[in-house]
C-alpha cells in the first residue's frame, strides 16, 4: 500500500460517526420479535401456512440475513422457509442466522446454479416443499412465494399447493415500524447526512459528480451500511431531467448539484432524503432560485397534510398543485414510505390519474416527500426529499440536512 493510501484509511478521522455521536439504543431482541409477530400476523390474515422468501429485503427483515445482498437480488441462492407454525428454515446460506432453527443445503433456483435443469429441480424443490408441511403437521396447504421461478410455482400446483403472493404479506408486515426501527432509520439518516456534509465541502469546479458521490457511498460502508439502490447525483445540465445516475462530469461554477441518497444504511434500514446545492463562486440565477422555491414550496405543503387517517385518495387530491410547466417532468411519486427500502405505500400526482390503490396514513408509517422541479428544455432542475415519521397527533422531521441558503436567499 502507497504512503497516499495508508493516508486515507489511517488518517481518515472524519467517516466514522460514532467518533462524535452515540449509537442509539436498540433493543434487537424487541426488534426482531416485533417484526416476526407482524409477518406472522400477516400469514395469518392470508390463511397461509408456509412463506418462502428469497428478496434480501426479506431475508433481512425476516431473519436478519444479511449475506450478499445484492448478489442475492439478481442470483438467488438462499431462499426461507418461514411458516406460520413451525421451525424457520434457511436453505443455501452462508452461515445461520439466529432467527432460524436450521440451515441446510438447497436446490439450484437460478440459471446460475441450476442451468438448464431448472425445471427438474423446481420439482425437487416441490417435494421438499410437501415434505416440510407434512413434517410440521400443517393442515392448510396455502404457500407464499416471492420472486421466484414459474417453474416452481407449476411444480408446487402439480402437487396439489395452493400457491398466492408473499411479496404484498412482506409488504404489510412492514408497514408499521416499532421505536427500534425508527431508532435504526435515524441512525441510518445520520450517517447519511455525516457524508452529505463531507460532500457538500467538497463541491468546487473540477470535482466530477463520481468524485461527490464516492463521499456518500464511502460514509455508508464505514458505518457498516450496505448499499444505495442508484448513484443519483448530478450536476449543471445533467439536473434535467431528473434520473440520471452520476458520471465523470466535473462540476463547473454556477452549477446546481442535486442527489437523492438511496441508501441501504446501517443495520438494513434505509435513508431516502434529496438535496440541491450550489456551486460557486458566484451567485445563483434567478432561475435557479425560483426552482429551488417552487420545490420547497411543494414540501412544505405536502408535509403539512401527512396525519393518522388521512386517505391516500385525499392526499392526492390535497397535494401541492404543481405548475403546469414542470409537470411533465415531475418525480414519479410525491410521497412514498420507506423502511429497509422503498416500501408501500406510494402516492401518485393527480396529474397523472388516480392512485392504482387506496389506503390511510398510519401511526408508525416513515414517509417521504419528494419534490422535482425542472421544465422541458430547460438547464436546470431541483430536487429536494424529506423524510419523516407518522406519529399519533402528526409528523416528526426525521431527515435534518440544512436547506441551502444561498438558494433561498
Amino acid at each position: 500500500m502507497s504512503q497516499s493510501a495508508d493516508a486515507a484509511i489511517f488518517e481518515d478521522d472524519w467517516s466514522d460517526l460514532r467518533r462524535y455521536r452515540a449509537l442509539p439504543e436498540i433493543d434487537r431482541n424487541r426488534m426482531h420479535k416485533w417484526r416476526g409477530d407482524r409477518l406472522k400476523a400477516e400469514l395469518g390474515k392470508a390463511d397461509v401456512a408456509l412463506a418462502i422468501f428469497v428478496n434480501p429485503i426479506s431475508l433481512r427483515y425476516a431473519v436478519d440475513y444479511r449475506t450478499y445482498g445484492l448478489f442475492q437480488s439478481h442470483v438467488p441462492t438462499t431462499y426461507l422457509f418461514y411458516p406460520l407454525d413451525g421451525p424457520v428454515e434457511i436453505f443455501s446460506a452462508y452461515g445461520r442466522p439466529d432467527g432460524c432453527a436450521a440451515s441446510r443445503p438447497g436446490r439450484p433456483i437460478n440459471a446460475f446454479d441450476g442451468g438448464q435443469d431448472l425445471a427438474d429441480h423446481a420439482r425437487l424443490f416441490a417435494d421438499d416443499v410437501v415434505a416440510y408441511l407434512n413434517r410440521i403437521g400443517a393442515a392448510g396447504r396455502r404457500v407464499a412465494l416471492e420472486y421466484v421461478n414459474p417453474s416452481i410455482t407449476m411444480a408446487l400446483l402439480q402437487r396439489g399447493i395452493e400457491v398466492c403472493d408473499a411479496v404484498s404479506l412482506m409488504e404489510m408486515a412492514r408497514v408499521i415500524k416499532n421505536q427500534d426501527e425508527v431508532a435504526c432509520i435515524r441512525w441510518a439518516t445520520a450517517v447519511a447526512e455525516h457524508g452529505i456534509a463531507k460532500m457538500e465541502a467538497a463541491i468546487r469546479p473540477g470535482v466530477t459528480e463520481a468524485q461527490l458521490w464516492g463521499l456518500i457511498n464511502y460514509t455508508n460502508l464505514a458505518n457498516d451500511g450496505d448499499w444505495h439502490d442508484g448513484r443519483m447525483l448530478a450536476s449543471g445540465p445533467r439536473t434535467n431531467p431528473w434520473l440520471q445516475e452520476a458520471s465523470q462530469r466535473a462540476v463547473e461554477a454556477g452549477d446546481l448539484v442535486a442527489f437523492d441518497t438511496d441508501m441501504v444504511g446501517p443495520n438494513g434500514y434505509f435513508c431516502d432524503i434529496s438535496r440541491t446545492m450550489f456551486c460557486g463562486p458566484g451567485r445563483p440565477a434567478r432561475r435557479q432560485k425560483q426552482l429551488y422555491r417552487t420545490a420547497l414550496d411543494e414540501i412544505e405543503h405536502n408535509r403539512a397534510l401527512i396525519r393518522p387517517g388521512v386517505r391516500f385518495s385525499e392526499l392526492q387530491a390535497q397535494a401541492f398543485k404543481v405548475p403546469e410547466e414542470f409537470q411533465e417532468q415531475a418525480y414519479p411519486c410525491l410521497i412514498h414510505a420507506v423502511g429497509m427500502c422503498d416500501e408501500y405505500p406510494r402516492i401518485n400526482y393527480r396529474f397523472r390519474g388516480p392512485n392504482p390503490y387506496d389506503g390511510e396514513i398510519q401511526a408508525g408509517m416513515v414517509l417521504c416527500v419528494e419534490s422535482y422541479m425542472g421544465a422541458v428544455g430547460e438547464r436546470d432542475g431541483v430536487k429536494l426529499e424529506d423524510q419523516v415519521l407518522v406519529t399519533e397527533n402528526g409528523i416528526e422531521p426525521i431527515s435534518t440536512y440544512p436547506l441551502c441558503a444561498a438558494l433561498l436567499e
